[in-house]
């Protein structure tokens, strides 16, 4: 298994950051056919090859998951989407 770690600062208020978090699941599902499920201020998702938790703080969103042996061939593409899947629902660096 490769592990795969995100963090991005937000600016936005629990509830923004909750809202944009849901989102990011919700293409996340779409796209990769993940399931998931909220737990407090976290989401757990998995899929076959894939599990891991997006966890939402007041300054910060952090995405942590293991990656089967298949997707860890795609890591770089799954960061640089995931990236940019961030960038838009939580603001670009500044």
């Amino acid at each position: 298994m490769t592990t795969m770690s995100i963090a991005k600062k937000h600016h936005l208020s629990h509830k923004q950051a909750k809202a944009a978090a849901q989102k990011v699941a919700d293409d996340l599902k779409e796209r990769f056919a993940l399931k998931y499920a909220w737990k407090g201020d976290s989401i757990e998702f998995q899929r076959p090859g894939l599990a891991g938790e997006m966890h939402i703080t007041r300054s910060e969103v952090r995405l942590d998951c293991e990656l089967g042996m298949m997707l860890s061939l795609l890591k770089p593409t799954l960061e640089s989407a995931i990236h940019r899947e961030f960038d838009k629902r939580f603001g670009k660096p500044t």
